[in-house]
């Protein structure tokens, strides 16, 4: 079975979406989906359909929509090979009832999920040991897979919602990351634009503000490094009522400080995707 969530559901057996239309049985095939290779608590399908009011009737309902979901899976078995000596899969084999909820068997298909997972834990051990290079391959390799935000086109009750969030905050945290290795490689003025988009989008996002505050700086546009500062400053304070971090601040001080000749004061960097660095304006090499 091969499960893209990452943008529009898309879930494929032998080649033929599985994908039902109708958006409650979309709803668990999509956690189910995400989750594939592990038990799905009914409960939490339950509250995916009903959030905290479901109908006395909701257990037999969800046994309605996974009796859906296997008749489609079912038909795509119908392509299946035969393995010499085995039995056929069957629509059972491949959603699994068991105590407590159900299973959706990958059965060695691919999840983008976990591709994206495998690429960006590789880029960010490569960021971590200085390969910077390798992170800006692995980290845009992991971008790559997303097609739009996770569950597109599902209708997302509060499971989903919170699986969506957790997701778009993986995405940005790669993103991130591969700004930073671009940096290190003195890749400025090819994320300018990037970045313009990016900090227009986020406008109290520290750290992407930050990278282009120093992607500015290093392209000889200091002025403009320093307006990124002030549109930031507003931004937090208006819709958050706080300041700048220290760490921003510093930033900026060290930019004021620059001289004519473009010699930053250094800011000692320090690479983590749990913890953003802060951006060095020293050309990269």
């Amino acid at each position: 079975m091969d499960i893209d969530v990452l943008g529009a559901l898309d879930v494929r057996e032998n080649g033929v979406s599985v994908a039902p239309t109708a958006p409650k049985p979309r709803q668990v095939l999509a956690l189910l989906a995400l989750h594939a290779d592990r038990i799905v608590p009914v409960d939490s399908l339950v509250e995916e359909l009903w959030s905290h009011r479901p109908p006395r009737s909701a257990r037999t309902t969800l046994q309605t929509y996974v009796l859906q979901l296997r008749e489609l899976i079912a038909a795509a078995l119908v392509k299946d090979p035969a393995r010499e000596g085995e039995q056929p899969r069957t629509a059972k084999d491949v959603l699994i009832t068991l105590p407590g909820g159900y299973l959706l068997a990958c059965n060695g298909g691919t999840s983008d999920v976990r591709e994206f997972d495998q690429l960006a834990g590789q880029g960010y051990r490569a960021m971590d040991a200085g390969d910077f290079t390798g992170a800006c391959r692995l980290l845009g390799s992991a971008l790559k897979l997303w097609n739009g935000t996770a569950f597109a086109d599902v209708p997302k009750g509060p499971q989903l919602t919170m699986e969506a969030a957790r997701l778009d905050e993986s995405r940005l945290c790669a993103l991130e990351q591969r700004i930073e290795a671009g940096l290190r490689l003195g890749r400025h003025r090819e994320l300018l634009a990037e970045l313009t988009v990016l900090t227009s989008r986020h406008p109290t996002h520290e750290n992407l503000h930050a990278q282009f505050m120093v992607a500015l700086h290093r392209a000889g546009r200091r002025g403009e490094a320093l307006g990124v500062y002030q549109r930031l400053r507003t931004s937090l304070v208006r819709d958050l009522g706080i300041e700048p971090s220290p760490r921003l601040r510093r930033l900026q001080h060290s930019i004021l400080a620059a001289t004519q000749d473009g010699m930053p004061v250094p800011v000692v960097p320090g690479p983590s995707p749990q913890s953003p660095p802060e951006p060095s304006l020293a050309p990269a090499g």
